[in-house]
């Protein structure tokens, strides 16, 4: 982005009543650990992270945003400062990478997001802006103002054809979110049931089906009944504005904090899991299910 509109962004906060004096200690936070990562890839630096490319730190990268959600859920707080730093640290690591290829750099990464959350938030940043929307009409909006960015960035890249309502879907999402991103553009262009009762009753449909494939010993049948239900339990989710990832995180996070009960039970009676018999692992079950869980932020995210 030019410079030029970078200030006029700046100004536009300072008129906004923002103090910039508040940002400096980020900005000079930022500037030393991007002084840290140029000396990590230098001449001097370390041969493992000089030897990195953006192919080789997706595993990590996926690795440290799911030590970020998992902070979040158990109520780390120290953890979640950490798990962020980390993840803070593989955005100037390919920021870094792009530098040195003459592709983009970090300070553009900045500027790029800037430019973007200040444009999608017109409420907020535009001049004669008006009152402000309740907090539920902002994803409509903002999926909007997305569609007019990607409509544009089409045109720019003189592409024909009607646009997709699908362009903007990352299909290497888990699948359950990507199911859940694909009904919720579906339904955004009218495609969907009015109230969660339809998905409630193709559930049971799909229920009859996939017993009856089981029925049938038909494993291709089976897999496909399967991911049958599985879709359609998400747009239940979605109807009742519940994330089915988080919704099936926290219920993963439940079912092991039980069995990480019997063990401890079992350990203190001197007994190992493996020689217990189902009648008193079902027994200490019942005990677990009557301790709170701590694990049931399942509410939906308001947007990507």
């Amino acid at each position: 982005m030019p410079q030029c509109r970078v200030l006029q962004v700046v100004q536009g906060w300072v008129n906004g009543g923002i103090n910039m004096e508040q940002t400096e200690p980020v900005g000079a936070a930022m500037q030393a650990l991007a002084g840290i990562m140029a000396r990590l890839r230098g001449p001097e630096g370390c041969p493992w992270d000089k030897q990195q490319s953006w192919g080789s730190l997706v595993p990590y990268t996926i690795e440290e945003a799911y030590e970020v959600a998992e902070a979040v859920e158990t109520g780390q707080v120290a953890g979640l400062r950490d798990e962020l730093g980390d993840l803070l640290f593989h955005v100037v690591f390919y920021s870094r990478i792009a530098e040195e290829g003459g592709h983009f750099s970090l300070q553009e990464v900045i500027q790029g997001v800037v430019t973007k959350m200040t444009r999608r938030h017109p409420h907020v940043f535009a001049a004669g802006a008006g009152e402000s929307p309740q907090a539920e009409e902002v994803p409509g909006r903002w999926e909007e103002i997305k569609r007019q960015e990607k409509s544009q960035q089409r045109l720019a890249r003189g592409e024909s054809g009607p646009a997709s309502v699908f362009d903007d879907v990352n299909s290497r999402l888990s699948a359950l979110l990507w199911a859940y991103k694909v009904q919720r553009k579906m339904g955004q262009v009218g495609f969907d049931w009015p109230d969660v009762t339809g998905g409630l009753a193709k559930v049971e449909e799909e229920l009859q089906e996939l017993a009856e494939a089981c029925r049938e010993e038909n494993t291709a049948a089976v897999s496909e009944e399967l991911g049958d239900l599985l879709f359609t339990l998400v747009n239940v989710a979605r109807h009742m504005k519940i994330n089915p990832e988080v919704a099936l995180r926290g219920s993963t996070h439940k079912f092991q904090d039980r069995f990480r009960y019997i063990e401890s039970r079992l350990h203190q009676q001197g007994q190992a899991v493996a020689s217990a018999s189902l009648e008193q692992l079902e027994a200490l079950w019942q005990e677990a299910k009557q301790r709170p869980s701590h694990h049931g932020q399942h509410e939906e995210g308001r947007r990507d």
